[in-house]
């Protein structure tokens, strides 16, 4: 993908070094369909400017403008292939490089497209010139670069997507394999299975020796007996006086 980008940045700076020479454009396109004898019908076709050059262009000048806009036809055309190539896309992306094809076809009728905002270069022409003669062969390559343009960017998002989806499935498999997961899946618990353990009762915990209930008060040895709400004075060994 960065090697498209890169072509499509050297095309897109040879464009606008041709933009700035429009009017050599189409001054270029106004001798050679003089001297075809051809100033009826509009210049609707890539093949029609290649005959104007191989049969009719008399200047260097006008030679060099009218191969510049060829070379970048062709540049593109050989994009838009290099770009079924790079990445097989979806219904929109084919959607896209079928229309650039369509477009770049040396064949295929121009005189009825037009560039339009933000592009101007239908507005650099005259009416008569832009509705009856070059408004629609000036109109292609800018036309073709938003098309390709377009194409980069749902192919960038397809491509994320697809790293994303990827990234994500390896990171549940690595968690799923790691190896230090393996003994605590394998290994004996500590603490016993809820079955086997003992019962417990809280009447066990008052009668465990060495504790009392906290109920219970402890009895002194010379503490009072109460035997049915009297009281007993204590015991004296006899012999002794009180």
């Amino acid at each position: 993908m960065n090697e498209v980008k890169e072509t499509l940045r050297n095309i897109e700076q040879h464009y606008k070094l041709f933009v700035q020479q429009q009017f050599t454009f189409i001054g270029a396109l106004h001798h050679t369909r003089e001297n075809a004898h051809d100033m009826i019908r509009p210049v609707a076709s890539i093949s029609q400017v290649q005959s104007y050059l191989d049969h009719h262009c008399n200047n260097s000048t006008d030679r060099r403008i009218l191969n510049m806009f060829l070379t970048i036809c062709n540049d593109l055309s050989k994009l838009c292939h290099k770009l079924e190539a790079v990445c097989s896309g979806n219904s929109i992306t084919a959607g896209i490089l079928e229309r650039c094809n369509v477009l770049l076809s040396p064949s295929n009728d121009l005189s009825t497209i037009r560039a339009k905002y933000p592009h101007d270069v239908v507005n650099h022409l005259s009416c008569d010139e832009a509705k009856n003669h070059y408004g629609g062969v000036v109109s292609l390559i800018p036309l073709v670069l938003d098309c390709v343009k377009e194409w980069v960017t749902h192919a960038e998002k397809l491509l994320r997507h697809a790293l994303r989806t990827m990234s994500g499935g390896s990171a549940v498999s690595e968690r799923r394999g790691s190896p230090q997961d393996a003994p605590a899946s394998t290994g004996v618990s500590k603490a016993p299975p809820a079955h086997l353990k003992a019962p417990t009762s809280t009447s066990n915990k008052d009668n465990t020796p060495g504790r009392r209930s906290k109920n219970v008060r402890k009895r002194h040895p010379h503490d009072s007996e109460n035997h049915g709400g009297k009281l007993k004075k204590p015991w004296k060994p006899p012999g002794r006086n009180a």
